[in-house]
């Protein structure tokens, strides 16, 4: 079964999605990978618009999520491990990038495990800095350009 098939994607603040998205991160990203909790939560989930995906048979059930920051910052993506290899990761960045162009952002932007550059570079990101640790996982800066200022031309093709 494809995942996409019976899939819900929700958009809204920490206050209604949070519960879902926190354990959805805590699996992922505490349990599954060891990142310490303190490094998890932030204050910013109060500040982001979030996404979480839901299945919906044979029961609903929270499986994936991610968020966006100020400036485009798209972070904390997070897909179950039963839920993997399904297009949920593409389908959260995409609500995400839409709502980043809705604010006119210009830019989408993310740091991303280096193991899940290929993924992002199908969504549309390029790699824009070089690698770094952190919580002793490698990663790296990557962008996608979303909008040119209206009336203007873009500065530049490459990126």
């Amino acid at each position: 079964m494809h995942a996409a098939a019976s899939i819900e994607i929700v958009s809204g603040d920490w206050a209604q999605l949070g519960p879902d998205a926190a354990r959805i991160r805590d699996a992922v990203f505490i349990r599954e990978q060891g990142i310490p909790p303190e490094l998890e939560w932030d204050e910013e989930d109060a500040r982001s618009d979030h996404v979480v995906a839901y299945r919906t048979a044979p029961v609903r059930e929270p499986v994936a999520t991610a968020r966006l920051l100020t400036g485009g910052w798209i972070g904390r993506v997070a897909v179950l491990k039963s839920a993997r290899r399904g297009g949920l990761g593409r389908l959260l960045v995409e609500a995400l990038v839409s709502v980043a162009q809705t604010r006119g952002e210009p830019v989408a932007r993310l740091y991303a495990q280096t193991y899940a550059m290929p993924f992002y570079e199908i969504c549309g990101f390029v790699v824009s800095g070089e690698p770094f640790e952190e919580a002793g996982i490698p990663h790296v800066e990557m962008t996608r350009t979303l909008l040119a200022a209206a009336g203007s031309a873009p500065a530049s093709e490459a990126g």
